[in-house]
Order: C-alpha cells, then structure tokens, then sequence
C-alpha cells in the first residue's frame, strides 16, 4: 500500500500488521537523545514555535549520517517511552525494529497510531531520501530532530489497533 504524509486515521485504519507499505512524503527522525527533548517540548506546549508539527506524522528512530539511515531498536528506553507522548500528540506512525512492550502497543491502540519495521539495510533505505533537514535540536548532531523527504521508503506494519507481529 503507498501512504502518502501526512497520514490521517483513514488510512491508519485500513492498515493490519504485516501490511507492507511504501511512505512518500515528510517524515521526521530521532532516536535516544532528541525524543526525550520533543516529550518535553510537547509537554511545555513549545514544539509549534520550533517548527515542530505532529499532527498526521511519522517518526522513524535512525540518525541522519552521512553514511546513511538505518533503523535502531525501539524499545530503548527513551524511545519507547517516547511512542505514547508522540502518539497522543499527533504522530501516526512510528518507524524502527524490534519488538514493544504490552503497554505500548495499548498506547498505540488508544491514539490510533501504528508501528512499523524497516529492513536494516542503510544503502537501500538511503537510497529512497530526496531531501533532509535539521528541524530542532541542531546541538545533537546527526541525533537532532531531522525531516527528511522519501519516496517509496518500505516498512511493514508490525503493531496496529491492538495487535502484534510479536505475539504470533
């Protein structure tokens, strides 16, 4: 299924876990040392007034280096525990691998947000980014909150509404 972003609950809603999908559009990246710093934004009401926009998006848990982007776990601590505060505030769809806590996949399920895998390969991922940019936390280095630009970025639906991939 090709997911154009912003992604509203129509589309989250015809998705199923092992659904493969291809994302075109805007996304936004982070892992361990930004998304903590967004919890807070979100939690103060600053996220808007740094250009930070949720409503409709995705976060895909990577770093922007030069050699590329790949996926890293998402059940590190400040990831994870970032997926339900995101979700409440507008994200739709979260990007890394591994499996998530019980709780969190409820959480999922209550914002009507989903979670998806990628494959761990940076050249082919890579390879489907047309554009990127430093969104906030610039003092992160290849950690800051980037949006990148993709087309045709491949993951499969591992949590939705519910249920897992991991339970099976």
């Amino acid at each position: 299924m090709q997911i154009n972003m912003p992604v509203d609950d129509k589309v989250i809603n015809q998705l199923k876990i092992y659904d493969m999908v291809e994302i075109t559009g805007k996304i936004f990246t982070g892992r361990d040392a930004v998304l903590p710093k967004i919890v807070k934004c979100i939690e103060d009401g600053t996220c808007e007034e740094k250009g930070i926009h949720l409503t409709g998006g995705a976060v895909f848990h990577t770093a922007v280096s030069p050699a590329g982007i790949g996926p890293t776990s998402s059940n590190k601590v400040d990831i994870e525990g970032s997926i339900p505060v995101l979700s409440e505030a507008g994200i739709k769809m979260h990007i890394g691998k591994g499996s998530l806590k019980k709780e969190t996949t409820e959480a999922l399920k209550k914002y009507n947000s989903i979670f998806l895998v990628t494959p761990p390969s940076t050249a082919f991922l890579t390879a489907s980014i047309k554009s990127k940019r430093v969104v906030a936390f610039p003092e992160e280095g290849m950690e800051a909150l980037h949006e990148i630009e993709v087309e045709n970025f491949p993951a499969i639906v591992a949590i939705a509404h519910g249920e897992s991939i991991y339970d099976k």
